[in-house]
């Protein structure tokens, strides 16, 4: 087993909740793993050494809700919503007609290169989304296609009715035929429960099927206004309720009171022009809260979390260390995952370096690249960040 000591951190962000933050700190990687975290004065004897010269170091970034099956492009309707038209969602139909007239190659191409983005910006958990199929056939090559990219694969054939099919056919088809096509290459069940795409007994349904099929469950929930889609999650045991932009009081108790992690996505209302989400509401109503990017063609085509959390604390009244919190640990608690999101002993040794003495720095200096370094299951990917292996799955 070799070992590898990264010392010369001026601030160790870890993630974990007992301690997140130590000053002039070390850890020691091995097998893949943290195995020791801790002021560097006090760091074991390891058989390799990595300086960083008094920058910061976080966790890898977990970005627990991303759409990055598709091809095509929606520039035109940016362009229309920065001339005053709003979001409904419509668009999206657009990217389904461009993804079924693409090729596997063309939608592995375009998902690993937004993959390899994300990693140079220090996301090394992700989770993919299909959604832009809306046939038995295109939702199960979306997911197969994820599947390559990450273990975080998420159907989402409920995201719209197509426009040839009636909804209650369409749910049918959904909860039955292509669930069972699709949940091979899932681990996750995912609706769009707002107006305009399934309702709340529509969304029960399709949720429910993919629990009995052994799929966890999330949802997009109250992106455009009040409905019963947090409610639902938090009903079924959701991992996660997504967007939580319309909240009424019930749905605060409600994510209070469940494990169903709140995860905010700012760039959607960063590129819609629309409220933000209330994290200040839910921070203090004790409710957990995550960041993700959203990544998608319409209506969030960013792969920056730290464009995330430099939104998060300008424009929803997040501190930086709450914004960095559901970046990383957040993020990991709404993919019920323990292995990753934080800097502990026993955890994957998913870091980032940042050039900078802080995490502050991430909402302090938005839009600078400031990601120095980025360790994958203890690997340095430096010197091809951009290509890294194509065997590394996030």
């Amino acid at each position: 087993m070799t070992t590898t000591l990264v010392d010369g951190i001026g601030l160790l962000y870890t993630g974990d909740p007992e301690r997140e933050e130590i000053a002039d700190a070390a850890l020691v990687l091995a097998d893949g793993l943290v195995a020791w975290a801790g002021p560097a004065a006090q760091a074991p004897d390891a058989d390799a050494r990595v300086d960083v010269r008094g920058r910061a170091v976080i966790p890898g970034f977990v970005d627990s809700h991303a759409h990055l099956i598709f091809a095509g492009d929606r520039t035109a309707e940016f362009q229309a919503r920065m001339s005053g038209e709003s979001y409904t969602g419509g668009g999206i139909r657009t990217t389904v007609a461009a993804t079924r007239q693409a090729g596997d190659a063309e939608l592995a191409a375009r998902a690993r290169a937004l993959v390899n983005e994300m990693r140079a910006q220090g996301t090394t958990t992700v989770e993919i989304k299909s959604g832009y199929g809306l046939t038995v056939e295109d939702e199960r090559r979306s997911l197969e296609i994820a599947a390559g990219l990450t273990g975080e694969t998420t159907f989402l054939g409920a995201h719209v009715v197509p426009a040839d099919m009636d909804a209650d056919s369409y749910v049918r088809l959904v909860a039955g035929e292509m669930l069972e096509a699709c949940a091979p290459y899932a681990k996750w069940v995912d609706v769009f429960c707002e107006r305009g795409a399934f309702d709340g007994d529509q969304t029960r349904e399709i949720l429910s099927a993919g629990m009995k099929a052994g799929l966890g469950v999330r949802v997009h929930a109250n992106q455009l206004g009040e409905g019963p889609g947090v409610r639902i999650a938090c009903e079924l045991g959701a991992a996660s309720a997504d967007h939580c932009t319309h909240l009424t009081a019930a749905d605060v108790d409600a994510l209070a009171a469940s494990e169903t992690v709140a995860t905010l996505l700012p760039g959607a209302e960063f590129s819609t022009r629309s409220p933000y989400p209330d994290a200040r509401r839910l921070i203090d109503a004790g409710v957990t809260v995550a960041l993700a990017t959203d990544c998608n063609p319409g209506s969030s085509y960013t792969s920056s979390m730290a464009f995330c959390v430099a939104l998060a604390v300008r424009e929803m009244r997040m501190t930086p260390l709450e914004a960095i919190r559901a970046a990383t640990y957040g993020g990991a608690r709404a993919l019920r995952r323990t292995d990753v999101g934080w800097l502990r002993p026993g955890a994957r040794a998913n870091l980032v370096v940042l050039d900078a003495p802080s995490y502050v720095h991430l909402a302090y200096r938005p839009g600078v690249p400031l990601v120095h370094q980025v360790f994958q299951e203890g690997l340095l990917l430096e010197e091809d960040i951009q290509n890294p292996p194509s065997d590394v799955v996030l």
